[in-house]
């Protein structure tokens, strides 16, 4: 990675936790370092997850929660590691305990994996103490903007933005969602996808469920596909038919692919102060959808992709 302080802030957390679940650091792979840091022992069988920010421990825990009641289920996500006291607050992080997946290589999981999961996950019951309401989508990106240093961005991309944000935050709540509300997963896109060495199709990263409108889920894929490559298109379209219900049949799809967007870029004003990569992307992204740029790839960081969770 570009930004070698940033990812020491993740290292001297892990090395603290690693004292505290009795594994050697020395055994850790990277796996993914963004808005947050995953990490692999294979040999332990265990992943580390560490969020950027302490304000996440609520989302953490509820996401613990939430996981251990659908495995004891039989839906096939990522399961919290029987660790006493997680998740930990370390050095204003969060950092949670999973147990590790090996990973088949062949074949990718596919977008109709993807709906499979959801169609099954949005049709269960809610759990005894379910997750938050789902409520706003822009909060995460307008806190960022708040507390983003002056340097973060030219003053007229952040008016730009902050002008978008408060936009669509009334296309929002002016929506009338096709369905009833749901446990949804909050990040659903093949990049937290699993397939494990059976065969298994798992869904991982839970750090967003919640309970809120379905097509939050369903529209994610919609969004990573157009800006960021993945899936391919062809492969989007057996999206609908394996959920049951084709998103693209419902009217707003657009503006709700479009709050995804902004809201995505929460995670690059915060890192923009220390990392190259944030900055530049920050940019692009903003200047993409300033121009009305609908087709404009946006880039992925180096190490976006988890094997866990």
């Amino acid at each position: 990675m570009e930004d070698n302080g940033f990812r020491r802030e993740f290292d001297a957390v892990l090395a603290r936790v690693c004292r505290q679940i009795g594994v050697p650091p020395s055994g850790a792979q990277l796996l993914h370092l963004h808005g947050n840091a995953v990490y692999g022992f294979p040999a332990a069988g265990l992943v580390v997850r560490i969020s950027g920010s302490q304000a996440a421990l609520a989302r953490i825990t509820e996401s613990l929660k939430v996981t251990a009641w659908l495995a004891e289920r039989g839906f096939p996500c990522t399961v919290p590691a029987p660790v006493p006291g997680q998740p930990f607050a370390v050095d204003g992080k969060v950092a949670s305990v999973w147990l590790y997946v090996p990973e088949a290589v062949d074949p990718p999981a596919s977008a109709a994996d993807l709906a499979r999961l959801l169609r099954d996950l949005h049709s269960r019951p809610l759990p005894p103490s379910p997750p938050n309401a789902f409520t706003d989508p822009l909060d995460g990106v307008t806190a960022a903007l708040e507390s983003a240093p002056a340097d973060a961005l030219p003053r007229d991309q952040r008016d730009w933005l902050a002008d978008q944000v408060r936009e669509l935050r009334s296309k929002w709540g002016a929506m009338s969602f096709p369905h009833p509300a749901s446990l949804i997963h909050g990040d659903a896109h093949p990049g937290n996808l699993i397939r494990a060495q059976d065969g298994t199709v798992l869904l991982g990263d839970w750090d967003h469920v919640a309970v809120g409108p379905r097509v939050w889920d369903l529209a994610q894929i919609f969004y990573t596909s157009r800006r960021l490559g993945y899936p391919p298109r062809d492969d989007v379209e057996g999206f609908g038919a394996a959920y049951g219900w084709d998103p693209r049949d419902w009217p707003d799809l657009a503006t709700l692919v479009a709050i995804r967007e902004v809201s995505g870029l929460g995670t690059y004003l915060r890192n923009a102060p220390t990392q190259p990569f944030a900055r530049r992307e920050l940019a692009m992204r903003i200047t993409t959808l300033q121009v009305g740029d609908h087709s404009a790839r946006w880039n992925r960081p180096v190490l976006e992709k988890t094997r866990e969770a």
